[in-house]
């Protein structure tokens, strides 16, 4: 078991939840698919970096959503920016591709879509490319210790 694994593993010791190993699926339509669930039940962690700050700030939407930069910026009260993967690694722990949206290595402010409330189970990734896991979205919404805001399209 990887290591960004075993930390989001316990991160969600004692809670109701199942990790699955799968294929490579690079996009939430594929993770979807492979998980049998809606696109929107697939909790996609989008990392943005703060252009004035200079920090990473994280943005964990629905499947089939997309981050509007404009709606995002002004969450953030700061311009937006791609994130490079050294930025994402260095402040989750996790490669992109693997980004969990708990278990990080350094705190991270965090935003929420409300579609994601709309499920009885959603899922994210697990910290590597091959594992997700499911959880409630007000569980995840708490463990996460994300904001509940509207910043998509």
């Amino acid at each position: 078991m990887s290591k960004s694994l075993k930390r989001v593993s316990a991160a969600l010791e004692g809670e109701t939840t199942e990790i699955r190993e799968t294929g490579e699926a690079k996009t939430a339509l594929q993770a979807a698919a492979e998980l049998g669930v809606e696109v929107d039940q697939i909790a996609k962690s989008i990392i943005f970096q703060g252009q004035t700050t200079g920090q990473a700030l994280l943005f964990i939407t629905a499947g089939g959503n997309q981050v509007c930069e404009n709606k995002a910026a002004a969450l953030a009260d700061e311009p937006l920016g791609r994130a490079d993967a050294a930025l994402v690694r260095a402040q989750t722990g996790f490669a992109i591709g693997g980004v969990s949206p708990l278990a990080h290595k350094n705190p991270i402010r965090s935003f929420f879509d409300p579609r994601l409330m709309d499920f009885p189970l959603i899922w994210a990734a697990a910290g590597t490319p091959h594992h997700v896991f499911s959880l409630t979205p007000a569980r995840l919404l708490e463990k996460s210790a994300a904001q509940h805001a509207d910043f998509t399209t």
